[in-house]
C-alpha cells in the first residue's frame, strides 16, 4: 500500500482532475469521475476538486452510445491537472501497441505521470488562470484505459490491472507489465489502474480517501449510494465453475463482523456464523475479497480507527479499544504498516476536513 503523505499547506486547496476522453469513450466511465470527484466537499461545503473533460483535440467526441459529447479542453488540461484519469474506449484501446500513441498524446501522459512537487509548479497560474496548489501528480486509468498508459510506456516494470476480459491480450501485448487480472484496482503511487466500470468507482473513492480522508470519501459514497470502500485486492467478478454442493457467500459474516469490530473475533467464529468449516470459509473468503479473513478484519479496523481519528477527540487508546486493536501500541503498529503514518499524524492531516 502506498504510504499516506500528510498534506502540507502548499499542497492543500482545490485539486484539478482532467478526464482524457477519446472517440468511443464509455459515457458511464466519464460520468462516474465527474459524479465522485465533483461531489467531494470540505467540512465548510466547498468543492475539493475541479473536474475538466479534455481530449487530444477539443471538440466533438464520439461515445459508444448513440450520442456524442463535446470536450472543451485539449491537452493543456492534462498539463495543468493534479490528477489525470483515462476512461476506456473499446473502439481503439485493444488495438494499441507499445509506442502506438500519437507522440503529442504520449508525451502529455508521460509528463503527467512524472514525479513533481510544489517546487516544480510552473508559473504563478496554470493555463486556466488558477494558482496551482499541486502536490505529487498522478495518472490513472479505468477499464481498458490501461492500454493507453501501457502504450505510452508508463506501466513498464509495474504491476497493473485491466478488465478481466482483456487481461490476456494486455499481458501478451505489453509483456513488460505485470498484469493482475483478479483485483479491482492497483495503486502504484503516481500511477493507478482499475478494472471495469464499477471498479473505477472504487478507484476514485480510493484517491479521494488518500487526498482528504475516510470521512470525505464516505460522504461521497453516501451521496452516490455506493459502498464506501472495497479494497483494491478484492476479486473481479470473473465467472467460475459452480460447485456441486452450492456456493454460499461470506457476505453475511462480513456484515456481522462489521458490527462487532471492537470484539476479539476469531476465524472460527466467522466460519461458524456461515455454518461452514474454517478451511472452506477461508477459501471462499479469499475468492470473494482477495484477502484472508484476518487481513480483511484488520483493514476494516484501520478504517474504523481512521473515522474516529477524523471525527472525534478520543485518545488513541480509546480509539484502539473501539476499533478492536485492544491497545494503542497495536493500533500504532497496524496504522504505520497500513498507511505509512502514525495515528497522530493522520489526525493532524484530516481532522475536521
Amino acid at each position: 500500500m502506498t504510504p499516506l503523505r500528510p498534506a502540507t499547506p502548499e499542497h492543500s486547496g482545490r485539486r484539478t482532475v482532467a478526464v482524457l476522453v477519446r472517440d468511443g469513450v464509455l459515457p458511464m466511465e466519464l460520468g462516474l469521475v465527474h459524479q465522485l470527484f465533483g461531489t467531494a466537499r470540505s467540512a465548510a461545503g466547498e468543492p475539493l476538486y475541479d473536474v475538466r473533460t479534455c481530449a487530444p483535440r477539443p471538440g466533438r467526441i464520439r461515445t459508444d452510445a448513440d450520442f456524442p459529447i463535446y470536450a472543451e479542453h485539449g491537452l493543456e488540461a492534462v498539463a495543468a491537472a493534479d490528477t489525470v484519469l483515462v476512461p476506456a474506449s473499446h473502439e481503439t484501446d485493444e488495438g494499441l501497441r507499445p509506442g502506438g500513441l500519437p507522440e503529442e498524446l504520449a508525451e502529455a501522459l508521460r509528463e503527467a505521470a512524472a514525479p513533481s512537487g510544489a517546487e516544480e509548479v510552473r508559473g504563478a497560474e496554470d493555463a486556466f488562470g488558477h494558482r496551482p496548489t499541486r502536490g505529487p501528480r498522478r495518472i490513472a486509468s479505468i477499464c481498458t484505459g490501461s492500454f493507453v498508459l501501457a502504450a505510452a510506456g508508463l506501466l513498464d516494470g509495474r504491476r497493473a490491472t485491466t478488465h478481466w476480459m482483456s487481461a490476456d491480450l494486455f499481458a501478451r501485448t505489453f509483456p513488460s507489465v505485470t498484469v493482475d487480472p483478479g483485483v479491482l484496482y492497483v495503486d502504484e503511487g503516481r500511477i493507478l489502474t482499475s478494472a471495469g466500470e464499477a471498479a473505477g468507482i472504487d478507484l476514485c473513492l480510493h484517491m479521494i480517501r488518500r487526498d482528504h480522508g475516510a470521512a470525505v470519501a464516505a460522504e461521497v459514497a453516501r451521496r452516490t449510494v455506493v459502498p464506501p470502500h472495497r479494497e483494491g485486492g478484492q476479486a473481479q467478478y470473473i465467472q467460475r465453475p459452480v460447485e456441486s454442493e452450492g456456493l454460499t457467500s461470506t457476505s453475511a459474516s462480513r456484515a456481522w463482523a462489521l458490527t462487532r469490530l471492537a470484539e476479539p473475533l476469531t476465524l472460527a467464529e466467522l466460519a461458524a456464523h456461515d455454518a461452514v468449516s474454517v478451511r472452506t470459509y477461508s477459501r471462499r473468503f479469499r475468492e470473494e475479497t482477495g484477502l484472508t479473513p484476518i487481513q480483511w478484519l484488520t483493514q476494516r479496523r484501520v478504517d474504523r480507527a481512521r473515522e474516529l481519528l477524523e471525527q472525534t477527540d478520543h485518545t488513541v487508546d480509546r480509539i484502539a479499544t473501539e476499533a478492536g486493536f485492544g491497545t494503542g501500541a497495536s493500533l500504532r503498529q497496524h496504522f504505520q504498516a497500513g498507511l505509512g503514518v502514525s495515528p497522530g499524524a493522520y489526525r493532524s492531516t484530516f481532522r475536521g476536513r
